[in-house]
């Protein structure tokens, strides 16, 4: 495969040719499951701040994205981008294109300033990719609301991973996640 281009783009930048491409990476993937991928409600769960999106050509062959957020933990507050929407197209498998693709997330999650950890919960099967590309796992109870806008509490267990942003990092707080909203 010949290397991908990264793209780093706001949600409010998303441009009509951004959108359709998107779509059709996501719906190639959910839309069985799930219908047709809606941007500003991605099946439910909370909407992006900013987009990484891989290109190979005109094709988009990647994402992953980001919103800020102050959550709960324990008794501390902790700046994280809530990471959501990765997906890698299946011509772009085996390729690291996802590990491309993660890096450049991370730097943006950086650059952007005042984001203590990257944060995100997964499927069991792709924790060692996440991991692979430095993220950690936690483990707590984490709260959240559903797409139903109703409260959820998930027992410890499921993977909630974390990737260490800041410079001068604190220790992962113990005790409880409160997400203040919906997951990514």
């Amino acid at each position: 495969m010949t290397a991908v281009d990264i793209d780093t783009v706001p949600h409010d930048r998303l441009s009509a040719n951004d959108l359709t491409r998107l779509r059709e990476l996501f719906d190639a993937e959910y839309f069985a499951e799930f219908g047709a991928w809606d941007p500003d409600r991605p099946y439910g769960y909370a909407p992006h701040d900013v987009h990484v999106i891989a290109r190979l050509g005109a094709a988009v062959v990647g994402h992953v994205g980001w919103a800020r957020r102050t959550i709960g933990v324990g008794t501390a507050e902790v700046v994280v981008a809530g990471v959501g929407g990765v997906l890698i197209s299946p011509h772009a498998r085996g390729q690291r294109a996802g590990t491309v693709l993660l890096a450049h997330a991370a730097l943006s999650m950086k650059d952007a300033g005042g984001i203590e950890y990257g944060y995100l919960g997964c499927r069991e099967e792709v924790v060692a990719f996440y991991e692979s590309c430095g993220w950690r796992r936690v483990s707590a109870a984490e709260h959240s609301i559903d797409r139903a806008g109703q409260p959820v509490v998930q027992t410890p267990g499921p993977p909630l991973l974390t990737l260490t942003l800041d410079p001068k990092p604190r220790s992962w707080p113990a005790g409880p996640i409160d997400l203040r909203g919906r997951a990514w």
